[in-house]
């Protein structure tokens, strides 16, 4: 059993986005195993099913596609966050996305079954699944917006304000891959600010 004392980051993250309760905290952590990855290790691998969704204490990730031998950044996670396959968590398909550790990574895995459980009779926990959830559609709303409307520079410029951690720590090509430039190109704007 995992002591609430060793998820700090994660209670913070969850917390943040709903007021869920204590007892309700202590009953998660009752069902997380503790997981750790290596720099570049793979936590959930596409076209497969790992069943289990992560929860970050320490360390950041990368959510990407591989298209054609190239891949395609997606999003970014860092302390406290959940990854997992939505295909395989709402679906039950493989996933068609790989999550790896940007750095190494301490993580709290938690079976699919499980947490969907606790999601459908835990009404705190159902507000906080519903509240990332529309958070996350509005960060994908609004990078589809900023993709197909500003300059490679104004994106650059409002990722960095979205996500300063993730510009301090993640490769130059994965952040360009994600903003839909190149790296040089990236590199350029980066030089001149």
């Amino acid at each position: 059993m995992t002591d609430l004392s060793e998820i700090p980051n994660i209670i913070a993250f969850i917390r943040n986005a709903w007021p869920v309760s204590d007892s309700t905290l202590r009953r998660l952590a009752e069902l997380i195993v503790r997981k750790d990855f290596p720099r570049r290790g793979i936590i959930v691998g596409a076209n497969t099913q790992c069943g289990r969704a992560y929860f970050i204490e320490d360390g950041m990730t990368r959510s990407y596609w591989l298209v054609d031998g190239e891949e395609f950044t997606t999003s970014f996670s860092t302390e406290g966050s959940i990854v997992f396959s939505m295909d395989e968590v709402y679906y039950g398909l493989p996933s068609e996305e790989y999550v790896e550790a940007v750095d190494p990574v301490k993580a709290y895995s938690i079976d699919i079954p499980r947490l969907m459980e606790m999601i459908g009779t835990d009404l705190g926990l159902c507000n906080w699944w519903r509240k990332i959830h529309q958070d996350e559609y509005r960060r994908i709303h609004r990078s589809h917006k900023e993709r197909l409307t500003l300059p490679a520079r104004e994106r650059y410029i409002e990722f960095s304000k979205q996500f300063p951690e993730v510009c301090r720590r993640a490769r130059l090509g994965d952040i360009a891959s994600y903003l839909g430039i190149t790296q040089a190109t990236l590199s350029r704007i980066r030089a001149q600010r």
